[in-house]
């Protein structure tokens, strides 16, 4: 890395350490300011990511870690299920209500395969808990399909909702993420993240390893499309992820990091493992980079 570049990343790091915490991580009236230093020189280096958009974002101090084509409209896949739950739940839909699949759940897009034949009976926070957790379309599309107004009003509502939360370049034409034309940036998709995270239900219907519902006479396992969420060394608050072919792999996740909120965003990850392996780099980094040493109180 030549002199410059070392030391314009060293000033955007000393802004970072610096800046205060956001208004939602302390209590109305203190400030808490936490003392970092960096292990060495060589960690200042970014991480080498392989996804070709991403966003690291440290939401404790509302500051911008690592981007790449953050500002970006790309397709997001199953990602949309996450924005697909929030309406719902603002909707103020009973999640104990029980709901049906039907014929009108089933897709012929490709990558639609569905373990929920039409004709199961399930309550709308099992399909809830199966859309996020294992991605299942036709749960997804359920939940849209009974929202108030149909699928036509939930889509409406999820763009209105992308608007209220200012996902500037998001645009949404279904519920489940098979639409290619479902898209948003990274940096939207950090706004979507952090308000998923803020709806308990959603932190443990996307968080949960496996599931087991009862599909006609069987009883049927679910599990997590995210592999991360049963390894020992993460704390995943909120996490989805996504897959069509235009979209390539994604994972967006809200985590802990060395004592920090962290939001991670990854987009069009070549390869099945690489947006695993990506998020692993990015913890790695940032637990090379950061040495906790105390957080003193200070009065505004």
């Amino acid at each position: 890395m030549n002199q410059g570049r070392w030391l314009g990343m060293t000033a955007v790091l000393c802004l970072w350490l610096t800046a205060p915490l956001s208004q939602a991580a302390v209590p109305s009236g203190s400030v808490v300011r936490t003392h970092l230093k960096y292990a060495n020189r060589a960690s200042l280096a970014e991480p080498s990511l392989r996804s070709s958009a991403a966003l690291v974002l440290d939401a404790t101090h509302s500051a911008v870690l690592y981007s790449r084509r953050s500002d970006v409209a790309m397709p997001i896949a199953s990602i949309t299920k996450l924005m697909t739950a929030l309406v719902v739940m603002d909707a103020g839909q009973s999640l104990d209500e029980e709901l049906v699949v039907s014929d009108d759940d089933r897709s012929l897009r490709k990558g639609s395969a569905s373990r929920l034949v039409p004709g199961t009976h399930l309550s709308r926070g099992d399909l809830m808990h199966l859309a996020l957790m294992a991605s299942e379309n036709r749960a997804a599309h359920a939940l849209g399909r009974n929202y108030p107004g149909g699928v036509a009003a939930c889509v409406i509502a999820m763009n209105a909702k992308a608007r209220e939360l200012g996902m500037t370049n998001a645009h949404f034409v279904e519920p489940t993420g098979l639409s290619n034309e479902n898209v948003a940036s990274p940096e939207d998709l950090s706004k979507l993240v952090m308000a998923a995270a803020q709806v308990p239900a959603i932190r443990e219907y996307s968080t949960d390893s496996d599931y087991v519902v009862p599909v006609g006479r069987r009883l049927v396992q679910f599990r997590n499309t995210d592999s991360l969420v049963s390894k020992p060394n993460w704390n995943i608050v909120v996490q989805k992820t996504g897959y069509i072919s235009q979209a390539g792999r994604c994972l967006v996740m809200q985590t802990v990091i060395e004592e920090r909120t962290v939001v991670i965003v990854l987009l069009n990850s070549f390869g099945k493992h690489t947006r695993v392996a990506d998020a692993n780099r990015i913890r790695k980094w940032m637990e090379a980079t950061l040495v906790r040493a105390a957080a003193l109180p200070a009065t505004t």
